[in-house]
């Protein structure tokens, strides 16, 4: 199995004190690559903490994850954050855009930490700018950009290091309907590209734009379908 996620038994925990809050209580699933996957579930599913770990931004209580061949899951910070580098490219809600920065040195940023040189950089962020259509918007800066660009350039600073992953967490959920369908129709042309998307969300519409839909309830898997198989029970 060609599997660029595999969890094993994948637990979480937080203590208070000397009380435990168990928040996964098990999680196995495996993910392929150039998989579409959207992950659901009510507030206090475990869908975050789940995000957070298959993120490498957490680590597991127990169980083992295996990360595009390697395990992650006994890493120590710096590991993890070299990590999340080399292998992951993030998209969040809030854009976590650098204000003082144009788009085109915030879809650069990351290069910066992988030592790759100025004219190089420059050249590759220029390239992914294109893809997601904001090549005419490159000198501005995020409060010059709408809500739908920003999404866009976080999206481009997200591809920019050609990771095993694209990590999208809420990624419409500060934009309306219209601008939401075209940051999917992105995430579309990404998949198709090649690229492995899992997909974190609580908005039906939004997840039935993945091919496989895995929903968590109490640190759980309730359901994990392939679209098409939804598709038959309609």
């Amino acid at each position: 199995m060609n599997s660029i996620i595999h969890l094993e038994n994948i637990q979480k925990s937080y203590f208070m004190g000397k009380m435990e809050l168990k928040v996964l209580k098990g999680i196995s699933l495996d993910i392929l690559k150039n998989e579409y996957v959207a992950l659901m579930g009510p507030s206090g599913s475990g869908k975050s903490t789940l995000m957070n770990i298959i993120g490498c931004l957490d680590s597991p209580t127990h169980g083992k994850y295996i990360l595009n061949g390697k395990d992650v899951s006994k890493m120590e910070d710096n590991d993890l954050a070299d990590v999340r580098n080399k292998e992951i490219g993030f998209v969040f809600q809030q854009f976590n855009l650098l204000p003082r920065l144009t788009a085109l040195e915030n879809v650069a940023l990351p290069l910066i930490y992988s030592g790759m040189g100025k004219k190089e950089r420059i050249e590759k962020a220029k390239h992914f700018l294109g893809i997601v259509n904001l090549s005419d918007r490159s000198h501005h800066k995020p409060n010059e950009l709408s809500g739908g660009q920003c999404q866009r350039v976080a999206i481009a600073r997200a591809l920019v290091n050609d990771p095993s992953l694209i990590l999208a967490d809420e990624p419409t959920g500060n934009l309306d309907t219209s601008t939401s369908e075209e940051i999917m129709e992105i995430f579309g042309k990404i998949h198709a590209g090649g690229n492995t998307v899992v997909l974190v969300t609580h908005e039906t519409d939004i997840a039935n734009h993945a091919r496989r839909i895995i929903r968590l309830r109490d640190g759980i898997i309730e359901s994990d379908k392939a679209r098409e198989n939804l598709l038959q029970q309609v």
